[in-house]
C-alpha cells in the first residue's frame, strides 16, 4: 500500500502565497504521475495541476501563471507553489498519485488519494 502525507495548507490573504507538499511512502516500485486536485464545497473535484516522472505538467487554465508544480523523485513528494492567490481557489486540496506498487506487474497502475488539506483564502 502507499501512503500520502500533505502538509502546507492553511488561511492567506488575497494575493499572498502558500506551498503544498505531499510525500508518498509505502510499497513503491515507481511513481508514474503525481498531481494535485481540489474541492470546493458544493462542487466537485477538479484537477489542479500533474506532473509525470518525467517532468511534464499540465496546468489548469483558473491556475495558469499562478501555480507551479514540482516534484523530487528521489523523495517521492510532489509540492505545489501558490502565488498571487484569490478567494476562488479556495477549496479542500488533494495529492494525487499513480504509483506500480508490484515490480512484477509494471503495466498495473494504481490511483492514490491524499486526506486533503484546507486551504482558504480571504478577500
Amino acid at each position: 500500500q502507499v501512503q500520502l502525507v500533505e502538509s502546507g495548507g492553511g488561511l492567506v490573504q488575497a494575493g499572498g502565497s502558500l506551498r503544498l507538499s505531499c510525500a508518498a511512502s509505502g510499497s513503491i516500485f515507481s511513481i508514474n504521475f503525481m498531481g494535485w486536485y481540489r474541492q470546493a464545497p458544493g462542487k466537485q473535484r477538479d484537477l489542479v495541476a500533474t506532473i509525470t516522472s518525467g517532468g511534464s505538467t499540465n496546468y489548469a487554465d483558473s491556475v495558469k501563471g499562478r501555480f507551479t508544480i514540482s516534484r523530487d523523485n528521489a523523495k517521492n513528494t510532489v509540492y505545489l507553489q501558490m502565488n498571487s492567490l484569490k478567494p476562488e481557489d479556495t477549496a479542500v486540496y488533494y495529492c494525487n498519485v499513480v504509483a506500480v506498487v508490484d515490480g512484477q506487474r509494471p503495466d498495473l497502475s494504481i490511483r492514490y488519494w491524499g486526506q486533503g488539506t484546507q486551504v482558504t483564502v480571504s478577500s
